[in-house]
């Protein structure tokens, strides 16, 4: 256990060091004050970047806890990003408050992405991975706070984009035969910079998934102007069935999804549960009468795996089949293992 733990430490600082390095990189001349901190952090620490980085984001949020003691105002916040279309500037208002937490995020980069390996039922082999958004951070505030936080604050869109981005980058170490799923709100999945950076991403269209989340009304997965140029091109859309609402099956018919995925609320205590087993079985076999795939998430128990597999389900993901990883040793890990269960 020493020994794995000093790995997950060596692993973890140069995770910091390319965040430290992607931070002082920037050129931006808004940021310099920051990054000439930022420098003297480092220096003062020789050795222990991630006591410098740890220091500089207790600046940031200092910064942030400051302007909150400021009766709350409304700004218009300019926010640049570049593109293969034209630049854009988005103007919004928001508070001084959140705006400070969201844009020292897009602006210092402080993102990192977590894959979860997705098995190939029953016979367990790993097919794909999904990308999960881990914040650095000292709050401790989990991935759907930030994503909520940002919405709420206008720069919602701005947020999933930089996401995009971190998680595309980090793909490029995940094996060629292991498929990526990416999370995406039908808003954002309709911006013109998502499907330039998918268009640009070396993943193949045909490795790409697309899960949309939230409400799918108006998501552009036909259309020339959203996803429907990648999808002809091989890109697949999931979407989630949920145990608290599912989407009506006129909304399916016309998504016309290659995934759809059966949520931790509808495999929740599945083994235990005659109605799980029968809402579970329901979408499984509404899915294949659309002639998609069926992917169970959430499974945490041996009796969970049993009833999903019963069900013929394509795939599964979960803590029992494999926690969320930011190592790129573990993505290649799982496809090994993956090319070596069928000879087993």
């Amino acid at each position: 256990m020493a020994q794995e733990a000093g790995s997950d430490e060596l692993t973890m600082r140069g995770q910091v060091v390319d965040i430290i390095g992607a931070i002082l990189a920037d050129t931006d001349p808004r940021g310099e004050e920051s990054r000439n901190k930022l420098r003297r952090l480092v220096e003062a620490h020789p050795g222990n970047p991630e006591a410098a980085l740890l220091e500089h984001l207790i600046e940031t949020r200092e910064v942030a806890e400051a302007e909150r003691e400021v009766p709350v105002e409304q700004a218009s916040a300019n926010l640049h990003l570049e593109s293969s279309d034209n630049a854009q500037t988005v103007a919004v208002p928001v508070s001084h408050a959140v705006r400070g937490d969201i844009q020292a995020i897009l602006k210092d980069k402080l993102l990192l992405t977590a894959f979860q390996p997705v098995h190939a039922l029953p016979g367990g082999e790993v097919v794909g991975v999904e990308a999960l958004t881990r914040f650095v951070g000292v709050d401790g505030a989990g991935a759907d706070v930030w994503f909520r936080e940002a919405e709420e604050a206008g720069l919602g869109t701005e947020l999933e984009i930089a996401a995009l981005l971190c998680a595309l980058t980090a793909a490029k170490d995940v094996p060629e035969d292991i498929a990526v799923a990416l999370n995406l709100t039908p808003a954002t999945s309709r911006d013109p910079r998502v499907r330039n950076l998918l268009a640009a991403s070396p993943l193949a269209p045909d490795r790409i998934i697309i899960e949309l989340n939230g409400s799918l009304a108006g998501a552009g997965v036909h259309s020339s102007d959203g996803l429907g140029p990648l999808r002809r091109l091989g890109l697949r859309i999931a979407v989630s069935a949920s145990g608290a609402g599912y989407v009506s099956m006129d909304r399916l018919e016309e998504l016309n999804p290659d995934i759809i995925k059966l949520d931790r609320h509808l495999i929740e205590g599945i083994g235990s549960s005659d109605g799980q087993k029968i809402r579970a079985r329901a979408v499984a076999e509404l899915a294949r009468e659309l002639g998609a795939f069926v992917v169970a998430e959430g499974v945490e128990t041996p009796e969970e795996l049993d009833e999903v597999t019963a069900l013929d389900i394509t795939a599964a993901q979960g803590y029992l089949l494999g926690r969320p990883s930011v190592h790129p040793l573990d993505w290649s890990a799982w496809s090994i293992k993956a090319q070596a269960q069928p000879a087993q």
